[in-house]
């Protein structure tokens, strides 16, 4: 990819394509984490002497201006993180992106100012990646910048689209990311472990079949892990399972075995009738719950388990929790296994975004990782097909 290395934004307007999809309620932004994670890169150009404008995209509006689909909450936010007043351009259906309305004020607005447009789904082309909205995108800079790794796996107008019309760069957080998991891709030390969760198979097969040969071992929790052991015989009570990937995981359990690589399913759960606190719970055999019940977490036997199988690897791959983490019930197995890779000596631990990156925050352990990735569906298609959309158009 082209890098900041390779670009002087100095008395340039440079169009930055951020990942501002953050959490809002009530008109506050609830997590600033992706917000942080772009001020190493916007503070570079700033001090090389670029005026910066900046867009991104955040939820699914159903079709034009949407005031709850809105950025302007982000703007105080981006505000407070660079220390410099930040403008934002919107607000309303005239001011969309890649309104004319908006390219006026762009134009007016003074040297080594930051700009913040509107939520780029506000513009029907977006999604469709269409050349018309590229083109009106790229007259508001005369170089771009990708910082949005979280949206790298899409071929959009706003990511792909306008590198067709301007020099095109990757961002340093687009930079870390690509690097950190191509690492544990391309040359991980041994010892490599994978720990996979979540909800399901389906989710992450062809990160599983890409990874399983290049590793020593690999760990499944969460409910994923409930149609691996249904497809071995097991009864699982209620606890979801995909009934059509059971050959699936026949299928991968015996690659894995031809492979020679290990690979961890839960021996015991912690089973609870309802998903909610204070519900009474049990801890079963993995293989054995019963009818009634459901599997929401693993259970100590597993945790354990799973920890001493984790010790002297040298490189971890984490993605999903390995069990209903948001319930505090239910979390336990998730912090045991994150905190078994947090401690490890000497090792590359990466957090391939999604929900995994939620528990690390949730239990505190997020420092603890040598990298935790911003964009969940992104890192798992770069783990899963090698390249995205977005390092290609860099290219």
């Amino acid at each position: 990819m082209r890098t900041l290395k390779d670009f002087n934004a100095a008395g340039k307007r440079v169009l930055v394509r951020v990942d501002f999809n953050v959490p809002i309620k009530e008109g506050r932004v609830r997590d600033e984490t992706r917000v942080k994670a772009a001020i190493p890169t916007l503070k570079h150009l700033l001090e090389q002497g670029a005026t910066l404008v900046l867009f991104s995209h955040l939820g699914r509006p159903r079709g034009g201006y949407e005031r709850d689909s809105s950025l302007e909450p982000v703007a105080p936010i981006l505000e407070k993180h660079l220390g410099k007043p930040v403008a934002f351009i919107g607000g309303s259906a005239e001011l969309t992106p890649a309104s004319d309305a908006t390219l006026q004020k762009v134009k007016a607005a003074s040297a080594g100012s930051v700009i913040l447009l509107d939520n780029v789904r506000f513009e029907a082309g977006e999604e469709k990646n269409d050349d018309t909205l590229s083109q009106q995108f790229a007259r508001l800079g005369e170089a771009f910048v990708l910082d949005a790794f979280g949206s790298a796996h899409r071929a959009h107008a706003s990511v792909t689209g306008v590198t067709r019309y301007r020099p095109s760069y990757a961002g340093f957080l687009m930079e870390k990311e690509v690097s950190s998991i191509g690492k544990v891709l391309h040359q991980p030390e041994k010892p490599y472990w994978v720990v996979l969760g979540g909800a399901k198979v389906s989710d992450k097969i062809g990160v599983i079949e890409n990874l399983l040969p290049r590793v020593t071992g690999m760990v499944i929790g969460g409910a994923m892990a409930f149609t691996f052991i249904k497809a071995q015989g097991g009864r699982v009570g209620r606890s979801l399972v995909e009934d059509d990937k059971l050959d699936l995981a026949r299928d991968l359990l015996q690659k894995a075995a031809d492979l020679g690589v290990r690979l961890l399913l839960p021996t015991d759960v912690l089973a609870a009738q309802k998903i909610e606190a204070g519900t009474p719970s049990r801890i079963m055999p993995a293989n054995a719950i019963e009818a009634e019940w459901m599997g929401l977490d693993i259970g100590p036997d597993s945790a354990r388990a799973f920890a001493d199988a984790l010790q002297g690897a040298k490189t971890v791959l984490w993605n999903g929790p390995m069990g209903v983490f948001e319930v505090d019930d239910f979390a336990r197995g998730t912090l045991a296994v994150g905190e078994a890779i947090a401690r490890l000596q000497g090792a590359f631990t990466v957090i391939g975004g999604g929900d995994s990156v939620a528990a690390a925050n949730k239990l505190g352990l997020a420092d603890e990782f040598s990298h935790v990735s911003t964009g969940g569906g992104a890192s798992l298609e770069l783990l899963e097909l090698g390249s995205l959309p977005g390092i290609e158009a860099l290219s």
